[in-house]
């Protein structure tokens, strides 16, 4: 009779000092560092959407850029946590992560090391290579690692990991580019990444061995590349091609799709396939799946469009901004504590869900009727509503949506979770770029043209504010210059407030959707 695989793995080199320590110290360094290791991914994660527009400027590239940014990062992401359990049973997860951090790192350091799209573009695909391999391996190996008995203390440290890097990316990106430039942003990460990578190598068990080493299975590894590239393709390409050439996203995503089904038939028939689909037919699970989804859309859509609603529409400081965010963080994160210490008195979850989603939809809300001249401390309201959406809604979904796979299908059905995740965070940010700079050029040509249609008022706008530029010293034909970049600035920045605000009431149409959803079905309760 074959040992539970928790007690067939265990790490195979510690550092001097763990040897001096009790068996419940140990375990708790490798509890913290699975966290650190998922850490890393969401800390980058995070700054990098928050600090998307900061990025793009620096790169001289435009929102349609940082969707192929996101696209690049989400092919490489993709294609490592389809081959992830291969890559884990032949080479050892010690390895294997350690590797996997190495080359996050490496992507990076090419990130910030970038002068052009071109080169920002090919790092963020090495990026998701490495950062592919975090999330899944990461918690999978918590069912390796400890037994039973151990593991809801391993996940809880795990959760408040994953809680703390998000809470605490936005404010550290802000203090990052404020005092310095885009770059720092990833230079900010690139040590957390090496002490993770070092922890790893130190304190991560092997892969239980195998008789022979499996085939790497390229052909289907590569069909699935073309497909989702293919899909983010069409995504990024819709926007503009639709109405001018429609049939190029039109065909990119029906190809996409085509390779896609054809994958996932390929995989369903096949004896050792690299994504196991036959064992997830769990309707808890398919449920679950669909509720992150649609978790990861808003959550990810939402962190897209507060940076630039509140620092371009409301004109705050950058750092004010990410202190902002990170308060709302915070608020989430000591959310999650209060559930993780009393979410089980809570007998039936669905009403929390609900509660979750209408939460993020008052946010929203509120969000949509700021006005322009908010002060910071107007918002915290605002964000500490929106802080409570992940605790009440994504908290009880994760606690639901495994509860019927053995832990065999849980490693398949993680591995299966996190290509959804990455596809919903790659298209949330995406679709938030593309429908953001969609409507604020439609806005700002409205306001273009009201002003055109109003001369006698634009032209005295401009004589007062000419006038008040030559009282305090300044040359008439610089005056003149500036009083029409002011004019422009105000168009630009009422263009961004408007178009935030439409988007914010998109958020709250799918939040209240979702709600509904939620209401009707019956799968997890």
């Amino acid at each position: 009779m074959k040992r539970p695989l928790h007690r067939r793995v265990r790490p195979r080199r510690l550092l001097g000092l763990a040897r001096l320590l009790t068996r419940r110290e140990r375990q708790l360094i490798s509890m913290m560092l699975l966290a650190l290791i998922v850490s890393v991914e969401f800390f980058e994660n995070v700054m990098f959407v928050f600090s998307a527009s900061h990025i793009m400027g620096g790169l001289g590239a435009d929102p349609r850029s940082f969707a192929l940014a996101q696209s690049a990062y989400a092919v490489g992401s993709l294609l490592m946590i389809v081959k992830q359990q291969w890559l884990a049973q032949n080479f050892g997860y010690r390895r294997y992560l350690t590797a996997a951090l190495a080359i996050f790192t490496a992507g990076t350091l090419m990130a910030a090391g970038s002068s052009g799209l071109p080169e920002f573009l090919a790092a963020r695909f090495v990026q998701g290579l490495g950062g592919g391999a975090l999330f899944t391996s990461s918690r999978v190996l918590i069912n390796i690692m400890f037994s039973p008995a151990d593991r809801p203390r391993a996940a809880r440290i795990y959760i408040i990991g994953i809680f703390t890097a998000t809470a605490l990316a936005p404010a550290i990106a802000a203090e990052l580019m404020d005092h310095g430039v885009w770059q720092d942003v990833f230079y900010g990460v690139a040590p957390l990444s090496a002490i993770a990578a070092l922890g790893a190598w130190r304190l991560l068990p092997d892969a239980e061995p195998r008789t022979r080493p499996r085939r790497p299975l390229l052909a289907p590894l590569l069909w699935f590349g073309l497909a989702v590239a293919a899909l983010q393709a069409a995504l990024t390409e819709a926007r503009f091609d639709m109405f001018s050439h429609p049939a190029r996203p039109i065909l990119a995503a029906a190809v996409g799709m085509l390779l896609l089904i054809g994958f996932l038939h390929h995989q369903w028939r096949q004896d050792e396939p690299l994504l196991h689909l036959r064992v997830l037919r769990n309707p808890v699970y398919l449920t679950g799946l669909a509720l992150y989804f649609m978790y990861y859309l808003i959550s990810y859509f939402s962190s897209y469009l507060f940076p630039i609603y509140a620092e371009q529409a409301l004109e705050m400081p950058l750092s004010t901004v990410g202190w902002l965010d990170t308060l709302a963080g915070l608020i989430s994160f000591g959310a999650v504590l209060v559930y993780l210490r009393y979410g089980k008195l809570v007998k039936r979850k669905k009403p929390m869900m609900v509660a979750g989603l209408l939460v993020m939809a008052l946010a929203a809300w509120q969000f949509s009727r700021m006005p322009p001249d908010v002060t910071p401390g107007a918002l915290i309201p605002s964000l500490a509503t929106k802080g409570l959406f992940a605790a009440l809604f994504v908290i009880p979904v994760a606690g639901l949506t495994y509860r019927g796979l053995d832990d065999k299908a849980f490693a398949h059905g993680y591995q299966s979770k996190n290509l959804m995740r990455q596809v919903a965070t790659s298209l949330a940010s995406a679709l938030g770029a593309i429908l953001l700079q969609n409507r604020q050029f439609s806005v700002q040509a409205s306001l273009i043209d009201s002003t055109g249609n109003q001369p006698a008022v634009t032209l005295d706008w401009l004589h007062h504010a000419q006038a008040a530029l030559v009282a305090h010293g300044m040359d008439a034909g610089v005056a003149a210059r500036t009083a029409m970049a002011q004019l422009a600035g105000m168009v630009d920045r009422q263009a961004v407030l408007i178009a935030s605000e439409d988007l914010y009431r998109l958020t709250i149409v799918v939040a209240v959707m979702g709600a509904a959803i939620v209401l009707t079905q019956r799968r997890l309760a």
